[in-house]
This record gives C-alpha cells, structure tokens and sequence, in this order.
C-alpha cells in the first residue's frame, strides 16, 4: 500500500479510554506524537511517503479523545549492532501507523549482547534482561496506556523478552475487560559475515605452516580450521584460543598476536550492523517469533534495512487485527506453541530458545514447563529439514538472500514442508497477517524448498529423522537439555552409551584456567586424576572390539592413560557448576566450550555438563540448564572428579555410576544419596558459591525465579499461570 492513501477511521472496542478522561496526558502527550513525527519526516526526506503533515497538537488531541489506537514503536538500544539502524525504521513506522488513523509514541529497551558480554561479569546480566526487558515493557504500556506494539525485534533476549512482556500484559488487559494487545515484530536484517583479508589470510597459514614445522600439527590444523569459518564475532574467539596458545610457544610474539587480534576484529561487523550471520540465539529467536506467528512475512529475512513499502505492509496488517480477541498477543503464542517448537526444532535452534519458550507460555498465563515441550515435540518426529554451515557458503545471510530474491519464503517454506514431510502443523492457527497459516500458504509462488537450486538450507527431504534439542533425565537432576540433532551420526556414536570420568569445576573461571592449558591431559595423567581400575573397565564398555590392543593388565598407569587417550577410548564429562540462574545469572559457557575445541585430544573425549547455558558447539555434546541447580543444592553440586557417568544420549539419560560396582566388572547407578554421602563437599561448596554470587549486583540477581525447566521467570508470573494451554 502506498502512503498517499487517505487516513482511516479506526477506534478502539474499550469503554475504557484514560485519555477521554485524563486531563494531563492529552496535555503532555500530543507533543511527544508530534516530535516523533516531525523527526521521522525530517530524518527520511526525500524518501518520505505521504501528504502533507497534518499531526497537528488538536489533531493528535481528537484522536487521543476518540480513542484511536495507540500503537508503541518498541525498539532497542543503538550499542547493539542489531539496533544501529532503529531510527530509520522507527520513522517509517511512524509515518504509516499516523496514515492508517493511529497515534504513534516511541520508546526503547536496553539489549544485551551476548557477544560483548562473553567471558565478563555481563554475562551473568544476560538472561536476567529478558525478565527485566519484560517488566520494562509492560510498565511503560501501562504508564502510558498503549493498545499496540510495533517491534523492531533485535537479539540475544530482546524478541522474547519482549513478547513476554506483550503476552502477559495482554493476559491483564483481557482480565480487566480492556481490548486485546496486539503486537508485529520487525526482526532486524542479517548482518553479513565479514571477510579475513587476503594478506592476513597469507599471514596465519605462515604462522599455521610454521607451527607445524615446530611440531605442533594441532596448533596448525586450529588455525586452518579457523580460517574456513565466516569471519563472526564467534569465530574470532576461536582465534584468540589458538592465538594465544602460538604466542605461548614462542611463534608469535606477543605484538603479532594484538596485531591479529586487531586486523580480525575490524575486519568482521559491516557498518549497517544486524543479527549476526549464525544460527545462535539472535537467528533463532527469528525463526520461533515467526513460527509464533508474530512476524509479517515482508519483513522475516532481509538483507537490508525495510524499506517503507515493506514495513507499510507490517503495520497494515497490524491494524487489520486490533480488537479481534483471536489474534491478541497472549493468544496468538498458545495457538501457535506447536508450530513455533516444530519449526526451531526443524531448523536446528539454540538450545537457549528452551527457556524463553517456556518462559513466553508462562508470561502468557499458561501452565507450562519443559516436561510439557517434550510432549509436544514426541508427538511426532520432527525431521532435520536445515543445511546450515559456516563453512560451505550456507549461513543466515545467504538464507536470507535467497528469500529476497523470491527464490523462498523462510519460514513459510519450512512450515509448508514440515507438512509435506508429516509433520502435524497447525495451519488453522491464527498470525499477525490476520489470516491463518493455511490462508498464507494458499499461494504456492516460491513456497517449496526446491525452488532454490544453490547452497540449498531450507530442505525438502530430510537431512535426518529427527532433530531439535532433547530433554535428558537422571538419578543426579531432574532435567537438563542437549542438542544430539547437532552432532553428526558418527560423533553421535562416539559418545551415546559410553562411560565418561568427571573433571569437575566449581565455576567457569576455574574451568577456564585449566582448560586451556595445552598440557591438561598430560598433567591430568601425572596426578592420576581417574583411577586405574575404573579405567580398565571404561575400556571394556567404551571399545570392547578393541580390548585385544588394550595393554596387558599389569601395565602400568601411563600406558593405560596414554593408549586410552590415543585410541580415543577415555570419555571425561567436564562439569561446570555453580552457573545456575540463582548461583550466577546463568552464563553461556562459550569460552569453555571454546577452550575444548582447541586442544584436538581433548575435545575429541569431552562432553560438557553445566547447569549454565551454552552457546556454539563442543565434539561431544553440550548439556546445560541442569536442574535444580547446584546452588539450590541439586545433584551436580556433590559430584567430583573420578566419578563416572554414563552417557545414554539416544535413551535420554545420564546416570551416576557406583565405583565399586564398575570396578568390579557391573553396571549400575550410584546407591544412597549424594547430599547425605558428600555432605561436607556440599557445604564448602555451597558457601563459596554464596559469596561468589555477591559479585552480581544484588539488584539484578535471579532469586525468587523459577529454574531452567519452567523457563527462569518470576515466581509472581510462575503462580498467576493457571490456565490449561491444550
């Protein structure tokens, strides 16, 4: 639609209106709608769409007393590179929300990245946002008594944490007898990766032909590694490891390494900012907020910023479904909770999308809780339907290209062939368009997957037959969650049904110092970490069809360690504790996971156990959110280094083995309880815990939420949400 079209004529269905009646909002408030549309004029220029202003202060006056809908433009803060651009959006919006007869008022939210906050006491602030970006929201559409919200859905926790805040005011308004809040997302575009710069490019491959030279294949072989990813923010951590290990060695000096450092990081973001290039939180967050139905498909995946015609159609569409109760914020997340778990199972999410999800349904006033999105997801297979690779030339931004060009429609397609494919979708659900899906898939014109020919991600046929992140249980935790879709089949075997040794840290920092030593395993072995008759046995259940080649039974502890590591036949599950949303604010644990990735022997071992979050990907599987958490004296505070798990990825299981029952050649689960056996472990730890936790402000702490299984919300928000989603 174009913006010379006459102003509508649209009211809000509510007796209730405070500004009829509110003397000092209709005299504060009209030079607020004024400024907002004057700047937006002046800031687009010639590009500016529409008649001659006529935001007048008694115009805005008559509207505010009729009233017309008050529509929030929610964006976030400009020290993120997804928000560097909200001002142009912002205005558009503006222009189109005052042509289609409502009152425009504009306000921000911070948001956290989680790529700065990496490895700092930030990101012990991160998750916690989402709550306070939640209370933030409903508190200024209250205090200013907005009905609508036109979001410019950025990263990290910001899509979710708004949405919560949306649904659950929505909740309150229907409650009080107000009309519905509805609400459009405009996600960010994606930001294209950079590219490392041929003569940098020359340097490091010196540097990688250098180290193998020195005898160090490994360090060679990182560096190569490194060098075939998309240049990210993620990918420059993995530099840094190996960076720092060749300066470590003497191969680079300490110069060179900040010199690298430098040239990699300049060389990364494009000056148009967005949401990274990757599938983590940020590209995720857009798969599920328009598998909620949330987002207008114009605006799903972009290149660049929208343009006015694209971002026309979101707030049209918009207005076309004020007052209808169907489409209000809280209930359009419970219709569409099927789909939008499908669809970021299908698409291989983040694994902290978990969280939010649940977190979303709670906000919305629904009784919900991890156990309920197992249910949903075993209801029946999700196949892998993403081809996703950072090193192929099939990143979001190519996704993104391609549906641009009209080639696909992003999750459009994916819902259309999760169908195809069997896949119970609930096409009658309703979405932000005001149709349902199966209204927007009636046009089949770019639809299907094969319409892309090239570097395909969207799939027709399945990669494999299930995907998504599971649920794991235990004797030792309740819940805790791993992305076994992640790993490769191969991968998948070398680690499911395997024994592994605990190598446990208290705290990500303790975990840091150790694990990027080089020589871990070495010294791991002279301390005689695990003890030898366990390691006999592991070999027997992790390698039976080699135990021939296993040393002879009086060999010493050395050769035992050195043919299990060499053979790859040891498993050690590193556990990080003490990273709880109670105990820390709930971290990710990229750095560790990072650590791991550049020692070659050890990450082809090492499975990683954290009741943190985790970001990226580790050989073995990643397993966080662990409940309860260690700090709420769960099972994973009284583990040591030496016991031995076994890992049942396919089964879903993790099990806490008794020692003398394995040494003794027999299976089965560590007898008594932990908390009574290991007490005194227990509260050492738990009182080092409580002092590290005073390193986080008080006043952002996340005591008095729920854990990680019912999505780490206020305790206030976990009672009110009573109502059955079925």
């Amino acid at each position: 639609m174009g913006g010379q079209e006459p102003k509508r004529t649209i009211t809000m269905h509510s007796e209730i209106n405070p500004y009829r009646d509110n003397v000092q909002a209709k005299a504060n408030e009209p030079i607020t709608v004024a400024g907002l549309l004057d700047r937006a004029k002046s800031l687009l220029g010639p590009a500016y769409e529409g008649p001659k202003p006529d935001w007048t202060q008694d115009e805005i006056y008559d509207r505010l007393e009729a009233n017309a809908p008050r529509v929030a433009i929610i964006g976030g803060s400009p020290d993120h590179p997804a928000h560097i651009l909200d001002l142009e959006t912002i205005a558009r919006a503006a222009v189109r929300i005052w042509q289609n007869g409502g009152v425009p008022f504009c306000f921000s939210t911070p948001v956290l990245c989680d790529g700065t906050a990496q490895s700092t006491s930030g990101m012990s602030y991160s998750l916690q946002s989402r709550n306070a970006i939640a209370e933030m929201v409903v508190s200024q559409m209250e205090a200013h008594i907005y009905h609508a919200a036109f979001v410019i859905q950025g990263c990290d926790k910001q899509p979710l944490g708004v949405l919560s805040g949306l649904a659950h005011l929505d909740r309150v308004r229907r409650l009080r007898g107000e009309s519905p809040v509805a609400a459009t997302f405009a996600p960010t575009h994606v930001l294209k990766g950079g590219t490392i710069p041929d003569d940098l490019r020359d340097e490091l491959l010196q540097i990688a032909a250098a180290a193998e030279s020195a005898g160090f294949a490994d360090m060679a072989d990182d560096i190569r590694d490194a060098l075939s990813y998309i240049l990210q923010c993620t990918s420059n951590t993995a530099f840094q490891g190996v960076l720092a290990r060749a300066a470590e060695q003497g191969l680079i000096t300490a110069g060179q390494h900040k010199s690298f450092e430098k040239r990699l990081a300049v060389s990364t973001c494009d000056a148009k900012g967005g949401i990274c290039a990757f599938h983590g939180t940020g590209n995720s967050s857009r798969d599920v907020m328009a598998g909620f139905g949330f987002v207008h498909p114009a605006l799903e995946l972009l290149v660049e910023p929208p343009g006015q015609q694209q971002v026309n159609q979101a707030v049209d569409g918009l207005f076309a479904i004020l007052n209808r109760p169907e489409c209000g914020a809280a209930e359009l997340v419970k219709a569409n909770i099927g789909n939008a778990l499908r669809i970021h199972s299908a698409a291989g999410g983040s694994t902290n999308l978990m969280m939010h999800i649940v977190g979303a349904m709670i906000y919305a006033g629904y009784d919900f809780s991890i156990w309920d999105v197992e249910r949903i997801l075993q209801e029946h297979p999700v196949p892998d339907l993403f081809d996703y690779s950072l090193t192929e030339g099939r990143d979001i931004y190519v996704l993104a290209q391609q549906c641009c060009s009209g080639q696909i429609r992003g999750m459009e397609t994916l819902f259309y062939e999760l169908q195809n494919n069997g896949v119970p979708m609930d096409a009658d659900a309703m979405t932000v368009t005001g149709r349902t899906w199966r209204e927007r898939l009636a046009d089949r014109t770019g639809l299907s997957a094969d319409g892309v020919t090239e570097s395909r991600i969207i799939l027709s046929k399945p990669r494999r037959s299930f995907s998504g992140v599971d649920v794991l249980r235990s004797g030792f935790f309740e819940s805790a969650v791993v992305k076994v879709s992640g790993m490769p089949t191969k991968q998948l075997d070398h680690f499911d049904d395997k024994l592994a040794f605990v190598l446990y840290f208290e705290n990500e920092e303790a975990a840091n110092a150790q694990l990027l030593d080089v020589r871990l395993l070495e010294k791991l072995r002279a301390e005689r970490a695990f003890a030898l008759p366990l390691m006999r046995r592991m070999w027997e259940r992790n390698a039976p069809e080699t135990l021939d080649s296993a040393p002879p039974q009086d060999a010493g502890y050395d050769a035992w360690w050195d043919a299990m590591i060499e053979r790859e036949v040891m498993r050690v599950a590193v556990v990080i504790s003490g990273q709880g949303p109670a105990a820390f604010g709930m971290p990710e644990m990229f750095t560790p996971m990072q650590h791991i990735n550049a020692n070659r022997q050890l990450k082809r071992l090492a499975t990683l156990i954290s009741d943190g979050r985790y970001s990226g990907v580790t050989y073995g599987a990643a397993i966080g959110h662990v409940t309860p958490e260690a700090i709420a004296g769960g099972g994973i505070l009284y583990l040591q280094q030496g016991d031995v798990l076994q890992l049942r990825f396919r089964a879903k299981r993790i099990e806490l083995l008794d020692a003398q029952e394995l040494a003794a050649g027999r299976i089965a689960e560590h007898a008594g309880l932990l908390q009574e056996q290991r007490a005194a472990l227990g509260a050492a730890r738990l009182e080092r815990l409580r002092a590290r936790r005073r390193r986080v402000a008080a006043s952002n702490r996340m005591g008095g939420c729920t854990d990680a299984a019912r999505g780490v919300v206020p305790a206030s928000v976990m009672e009110e949400a009573e109502l059955p989603w079925r």
